[in-house]
């Protein structure tokens, strides 16, 4: 079944696999454990990849994990899945320290006590003890290793530490405690140290490879090399980053020698360790120093993640395979929040991907942004929830945003067999109707707004726009069918957000008809050139939030610096003015959005299951399945490129029209009719059909789930038809 789905795959120029999860636990590494799993989904699945990864207690470097995971792979192949292992170094975080022990992440807790103007003043730091999926019921991020980094005093103020008077006074400091169970300084006490504040910046060692490791990258891409005999199908980095922390606190940053070296390159002469204190607390009269740090700490940290990530896909592709696949997602908490600035510094557009992944919450607009970035034609969400009706709702939505689901199989409901908790129903015999779509598109869904969010304030925790990208943009106009894609700043350096030769705003293969330029405080005037090379180009520009430094902070006119004819406002004033403009320019909506959340994640716009969308080749979609997880009929006319084109259908009805009106291609489930000018086809009984012209313009067709002779009418078309059969079962 794999070859035959793939080869219709690549024969319509479209190699998007159904994708599902495999969490491996103790059964999987009991002698032939691995078969049960694969035995159920290859009988009643069509899925043909699963993103692979171990929740048990053992490493990818052991010698009996590597044997497990050759026979598995192997077996999966028998059976037409293929498996797209993780393989990231936090599943070997044992064997890396065994190897590096001097190149673990640490983190430094600034903590603070009075002085006085005699005695002595004790401060006791906690460590701090991490987990997340990777860790589970094994070892988590735990401090193994505190040590005293620094100890500064100075004289507190409303508005930070008062100029002049920071001191070291590490020196004169007794240390009574510095493990991994926590860090304990006594600082004596003299005349003159009365109304002066002592500032501990303890730093613990957790139990993960440091992020700026000098042989991470070599270590990981030793990992792929180790599975280079083992027939996968690629492999996986899942929310890599620094360890999630959730409601992080400001006072508590990454640190640790070897980012410290990285700081001194990109600032020559200065020293994070001091600089940690200048950004924890604040000095008053060096507020622009301050943003300088926190702006140049947060971008290199987001580079070098970037780094990380884009090295292990290299190393996938080097080890396994130009058409090996780099699987899962970057994205962590799912939500441009906090907890994701401080993790990976929003670097989700930044990593490349062979196909644009995401999950849980990822609002719409990101995800949509991402399939551009990477010439991707649909997006990927790993999606879970407790309530199967979720899956089956949002199944949908993702269609109508341009989107497939990647299902995570441990939910919806705990008591039931964790293999087959999503195959008691239709959902994944409707997916596969859904992915009729794929054999007749390459491009993403069409989203003629761009919302381009200031990088450098979104990562800033001392401004106003901390974790602020511009959601309220985005949400106004996917509510009404004006869909949006969400872009950071940074794209403009990376050279990936340009002017194309009309002077418009472009991103990959997205022409923008308006873009806002979203809380720019902080950046770069490179930005401003941007939007001025934009000035009179197709693209309407807008403007919300102030500018008033750069990016080291400062004093910037970044409102003069900008043209003068973008439109300021608010964000809300701004959506208003956007969507009054399409629709007087002619953009017609697309289907109107509702606030969704899952999981228990924060709620952002996302289509309703019900309506139709258009792909940037001009492929027009409509989908419902509000009603039945199936789909619901899809019967009567609408207006493509100014032709009448009629459908009666189930669940997915969609066609591409070349500029004379001719049918470039057309993909219906439970097809009925179909017609457009002389071209119509009428059957007997309803079928799941998709055809379209190859690269050399001749007709190809695939029929699902259908049994007996091709039918008359579709033979009209082309004789060359593939067969595939329908393996889930109701």
């Amino acid at each position: 079944m794999l070859q035959v789905l793939l080869l219709v795959c690549v024969l319509a120029g479209a190699p998007l696999p159904g994708l599902g999860c495999w969490f491996w636990s103790e059964e999987e590494f009991r002698p032939e454990g691995y078969k049960r799993f694969l035995d159920v989904y290859a009988e009643r699945t069509d899925l043909e990849l699963l993103t692979t990864s171990i929740r048990y207690p053992v490493e990818v470097t052991a010698a009996g994990v590597h044997d497990q995971i050759k026979a598995a792979a192997a077996y999966g192949r028998e059976k037409g899945l293929g498996m797209v292992m993780d393989l990231d170094v936090r599943l070997a975080r044992q064997a890396f320290m065994d190897k590096y022990p001097g190149e673990m992440q640490e983190i430094v807790r600034v903590r603070e006590a009075a002085m006085s103007g005699s005695g002595e003043v004790r401060i006791e730091v906690e460590p701090l003890n991490l987990g997340d999926h990777y860790t589970g019921k094994t070892r988590g991020y735990d401090s193994i290793g505190g040590r005293v980094l620094r100890v500064y005093s100075g004289v507190a103020g409303p508005a930070g530490i008062e100029p002049g008077t920071v001191e070291d006074i590490t020196g004169r400091c007794r240390v009574e405690r510095a493990d991994k169970d926590g860090v304990a300084v006594v600082i004596g006490c003299g005349a003159g140290n009365g109304g002066r504040t002592a500032y501990v910046l303890a730093a613990f060692t957790l139990f993960t490879p440091d992020v700026y490791a000098a042989h991470l990258i070599e270590f990981e891409h030793g990992i792929l090399d180790q599975y280079a005999d083992v027939a996968l199908a690629g492999a996986c980095k899942d929310e890599w980053g620094f360890p999630g922390r959730f409601k992080p606190r400001t006072d508590d940053v990454w640190y640790s020698d070897s980012m410290a070296r990285a700081y001194g390159r990109r600032r020559p002469g200065k020293d994070l360790a001091r600089d940690v204190l200048l950004m924890v607390k604040g000095e008053r009269g060096r507020e622009g120093a301050r943003s300088a740090a926190i702006n140049c700490y947060m971008e290199m940290n987001r580079q070098r993640n970037v780094e990380v990530e884009n090295a292990f896909y290299a190393g996938i592709k080097e080890v396994f395979g130009a058409e090996a696949m780099s699987g899962t997602h970057p994205t962590w908490f799912p939500f441009p929040t906090p907890e994701e600035a401080f993790k990976n510094g929003l670097d989700w557009w930044g990593v490349r991907r062979d196909l644009a992944q995401t999950d849980e919450a990822t609002p719409f607009c990101a995800r949509t942004a991402l399939a551009k970035k990477w010439g991707s034609a649909v997006w990927y969400n790993m999606y879970y929830d407790r309530d199967i009706k979720s899956y089956e709702e949002d199944l949908w939505r993702h269609v109508l945003g341009g989107g497939r689901m990647n299902f995570h199989p441990l939910y919806p409901n705990d008591s039931v067999d964790r293999t087959t908790s999503l195959l008691g129903g239709n959902l994944l015999r409707a997916e596969r109707r859904v992915r009729l779509l794929n054999l007749i598109s390459t491009s993403p869904v069409d989203c003629p707004v761009a919302v381009i969010f200031g990088h450098p304030s979104s990562l800033n925790w001392t401004g106003e726009g901390f974790a602020d990208v511009g959601l309220e943009v985005t949400d106004a106009l996917w509510a009404v069918g004006y869909y949006a894609d969400l872009i950071p700043s940074s794209e403009i350096s990376s050279g990936a957000l340009r002017i194309g030769g009309d002077g418009g705003v472009e991103y990959g293969a997205q022409r923008y008809r308006a873009a806002v330029l979203y809380n720019p405080e902080w950046e770069r005037p490179s930005v401003a050139e941007f939007f001025r090379k934009a000035v009179g180009g197709p693209t309407r520009l807008y403007r919300v939030g102030e500018w008033t430094r750069d990016f080291w902070g400062n004093e910037f006119d970044g409102a003069g610096a900008l043209p003068a004819e973008m439109i300021r406002g608010s964000g809300v004033d701004c959506a208003r003015d956007i969507i009054e403009y399409l629709s007087e320019s002619g953009v017609e909506a697309q289907t109107r959005g509702t606030r969704r959340g899952v999981a228990g994640f924060a709620e952002s716009v996302m289509p309703e299951p019900s309506g139709w969308c258009r792909l940037l080749d001009g492929t027009l979609i409509l989908a419902s399945g509000k009603g039945d997880v199936m789909g619901d009929p899809i019967r009567g006319t609408v207006n493509v490129r100014g032709h009448e084109v009629t459908f009666d259908a189930v669940g997915v009805a969609a066609v591409r029209l070349n500029k004379r009106g001719k049918v470039e291609a057309m993909a219906a489930g439970g097809l009925k009719r179909f017609k457009v000018g002389r071209f119509e086809i009428e059957l007997d009984e309803r079928a799941d059909v998709a055809f379209w012209r190859d690269g050399r313009g001749r007709w190809q067709g695939m029929l699902q789930g259908w049994e007996g002779e091709v039918p008359r009418a579709l033979m009209r078309v082309t004789e060359k038809w593939v067969r595939v059969g329908v393996s889930g079962r109701g």
